[in-house]
C-alpha cells in the first residue's frame, strides 16, 4: 500500500504547475490579507450547496459580512437552499477576479440563524428588493420579515490563487511555455489551512 508521503511525491512529480505555484513560507496573516483582497475586489461570490439528491447547485450572492473570516449572507429562507444546507451543510464559497485571474475557493460548513438583532446589524435598503412587501401585513421585506434568514459559513479550509503578472505577462508566459516545453506558473497558489483557520476563530472569540 502507498505511504501518504510516496502519494505525495507522486502528485508533485505529475503535477509540476501546482508544485511549482504552491506558497508554504507566507505567515497566516499574510495569506488571510491576501484573500480578503480577492473578496473585496469581485463583491459577489458563487455559494454551492449539494441537494438531497446528490446535485451540486450554484448561485451569486454578495456577503453581507466577511469580518472575521466568517462569511454571512442575508437571503430568504423560503429559497431551495436552505432545504440543502439543512440536509447537509458541507458548502463551497468561490469568488474570482476576471480582471487578474485571482480566485479563492472556500469550503466550510453553514448554519442558519434568524436572530434579529444580527439580521437589523446586516440589513440593508438594497436587500429589500429581493424579497418585496406581499401586501398581507407580515411579509413586508424588511428586516422583521419572517422570510429573511442570516446564512454563516465558517471556512474549514480556503484555497486561492494570486497572479503576479498582468495579462499581457500570462499571455507571454504561456506562450513561452507551448514553445519550449517548460512549465510556467505565472502567479502563487496559496492555502489557509483549518488548524490555521481555528487559531484565527480562537482569537476572535478572545478578543471580543
Amino acid at each position: 500500500m502507498a505511504t501518504q508521503g510516496h502519494d505525495a511525491q507522486v502528485r508533485e512529480f505529475l503535477d509540476p504547475y501546482t508544485t511549482a505555484a504552491e506558497n508554504e513560507d507566507l505567515t497566516p496573516q499574510k495569506k488571510i490579507d491576501g484573500l480578503y483582497e480577492i473578496v473585496q475586489s469581485t463583491h459577489w461570490g458563487m455559494l454551492t450547496t449539494r441537494s438531497p439528491a446528490g446535485e451540486m447547485h450554484s448561485r451569486a450572492m454578495a456577503p453581507a459580512s466577511t469580518e472575521g473570516l466568517q462569511f454571512l449572507f442575508i437571503a430568504n429562507n423560503v429559497s431551495y437552499k436552505f432545504d440543502e444546507i439543512q440536509a447537509d451543510n458541507h458548502v463551497n464559497l468561490s469568488f474570482i477576479d476576471t480582471k487578474t485571474t485571482n480566485w479563492a475557493s472556500i469550503a466550510g460548513t453553514a448554519s442558519i440563524s434568524r436572530d434579529q438583532d444580527l439580521i437589523k446589524k446586516l440589513w440593508s435598503p438594497f436587500i429589500s428588493g429581493y424579497f418585496t412587501d406581499l401586501g398581507d401585513g407580515v411579509h413586508k421585506g424588511d428586516a422583521s420579515d419572517p422570510r429573511v434568514s442570516v446564512i454563516k459559513v465558517v471556512p474549514r479550509e480556503i484555497r486561492y490563487w494570486v497572479s503576479n503578472t498582468g495579462a499581457v505577462g500570462r499571455a507571454l508566459e504561456h506562450a513561452k511555455g507551448a514553445i519550449t516545453g517548460k512549465l510556467t506558473a505565472p502567479g502563487e497558489l496559496r492555502t489557509i489551512t483549518e488548524q490555521e483557520l481555528q487559531l484565527v476563530f480562537g482569537l476572535n472569540k478572545t478578543s471580543a
